[in-house]
């Protein structure tokens, strides 16, 4: 009998190599070609033949469109990340931490779309129809009827969703699948690429949504090739700290809704609620102002946060620290270069501890002016004003820029009971506006002018 022919694949990007290699030739990345066995090279159909339709050139003006159809899912949080609801025959890839709550949400999900009407499926690979039973009744879904499958092949599942045709199916984990035609083992690249291309073509094909469950990497990245996350229609990311009660999930692509929306949950004896108002999870209950905090209004997706900024300085050695926790470090060092030549306040012998409250994650420059005033009260130990609320982004050579959506960022602070606002000349509002009522607005132009309205409140 012939030996069978090996290869060498990548973990990573998927390349394949004849030989080991210690980096691979395709993404350069070490230490990631695994060898698997080669598939055989017979004359046979291709398997992806009926996804090769023929189609007519046509101008897209002919092109009849129309709005794709949304079916919500009976938790308001997570029909915001989705664009509104889940849409036929679209496809999600969700991932997050192990014990971060991801089948709990899906299977509170399924549950309600099943008591709205609609056919559900829940394969599960990692566990099996009993324990999804028990959770189930943990989370209180008494007399719940959706349809259990524990399979973990492939051809199996398929089969099944053509014969029930579910309007929504979930499969928990994408990396439990194994398909009969590759001999490599479950969760290696060509397992997880080949699985995920015939669900998305039978999603397509049927209408049938799928939602795939997917593990992640120690750096946090989806496990598998990233081949994956461009497959699918929707790919969303569970964040947040396992010994905290509340849960972040992000959209990090929607090929039906806004990406960079996010959805908040707190986890509670009965499962995942949506929080209403998230703004509270970010705010610190301090009964009088402390120096060194500074709230700010930051924008995820559509939606306004307030967030608290804490700043510490402390006296240092001869080389001190910089340290920020939801904020970028080296934009925290440009941020106190910027404070010490075109304010005048110096941090050079200070060490520096910068934190957003709450776990939040600020990827937007407008926190800028927030951060600044921050380290300033807490170097001088003032604390700043109580209802005080600032935002904007900071250049180099200490102007004030606007933030995109300043009016929507007042509005949300006023609505919240903030009584005074520091923000960019170009987002102050017209004089008169009955929307920020209650709301002192001090419009600036320069760092400098912004340190002295501060001082004089």
């Amino acid at each position: 009998m012939a030996k069978e022919k090996t290869l060498y694949t990548c973990s990573d990007c998927g390349g394949t190599s004849p030989k080991w290699l210690g980096k691979c030739p395709h993404c350069n990345a070490w230490n990631t070609l695994i060898e698997s066995v080669a598939e055989s090279n017979a004359p046979t159909k291709n398997r992806f033949a009926s996804l090769a339709k023929t189609a007519e050139v046509m101008p897209l003006a002919d092109i009849e469109a129309a709005d794709v159809q949304r079916t919500p899912t009976g938790h308001e949080e997570l029909d915001r990340v989705l664009g509104g609801g889940i849409v036929d025959g679209g496809v999600v890839l969700i991932g997050g931490d192990p014990g971060i709550g991801k089948s709990t949400l899906l299977l509170q999900a399924l549950d309600s779309l099943q008591r709205a009407g609609h056919k559900t499926l829940y394969v599960t690979g990692e566990e099996s129809g009993a324990q999804v039973a028990l959770r189930s009744r943990r989370l209180g879904l008494d007399g719940s009827q959706v349809n259990v499958l524990a399979e973990i092949q492939l051809e199996k599942i398929l089969s099944t969703l053509q014969a029930h045709q579910p309007a929504i199916a979930v499969i928990d984990s994408i990396q439990t699948v194994y398909s009969e035609q590759l001999t490599s083992a479950p969760g290696s690249v060509a397992q997880v690429r080949e699985c995920a291309a015939h669900l998305t073509r039978a999603a397509k094909a049927t209408g049938t949504a799928i939602v795939l469950v997917g593990h992640v990497t120690k750096e946090g990245a989806l496990a598998g090739p990233r081949v994956l996350e461009h497959m699918v229609d929707t790919v969303l990311y569970f964040e947040g700290d396992t010994h905290s009660n509340f849960r972040l999930i992000r959209a990090i692509k929607n090929r039906f809704g806004a990406v960079n929306e996010i959805g908040v949950f707190a986890m509670t004896e009965k499962g995942l609620k949506g929080v209403s108002n998230p703004s509270a999870i970010f705010l610190s209950q301090h009964s009088e102002p402390v120096p060194g905090s500074c709230v700010m209004v930051t924008l995820e997706g559509s939606r306004p946060l307030l967030v608290e900024i804490q700043a510490l300085v402390d006296s240092g050695g001869p080389s001190p620290r910089r340290l920020s926790v939801g904020l970028e470090r080296d934009r925290l060092a440009m941020l106190l270069a910027v404070l010490h030549r075109h304010a005048g306040v110096a941090c050079m012998d200070q060490d520096v501890f910068v934190n957003a409250v709450g776990g939040v994650h600020i990827r937007e420059p407008a926190a800028d002016l927030a951060v600044m005033l921050a380290i300033t009260s807490s170097l001088r130990g003032k604390a700043l004003p109580k209802g005080f609320i600032a935002f904007g982004e900071v250049g180099l050579a200490g102007e004030v820029r606007p933030a995109p959506r300043g009016q929507d960022r007042l509005k949300e602070a006023a609505k919240l009971g903030f009584t005074t606002a520091v923000v960019p000349k170009a987002n102050a509002p017209k004089k008169n506006d009955k929307a920020f009522e209650g709301l002192t607005i001090h419009a600036v132009e320069r760092i400098e002018d912004a340190m002295q309205l501060v001082r004089g409140l």
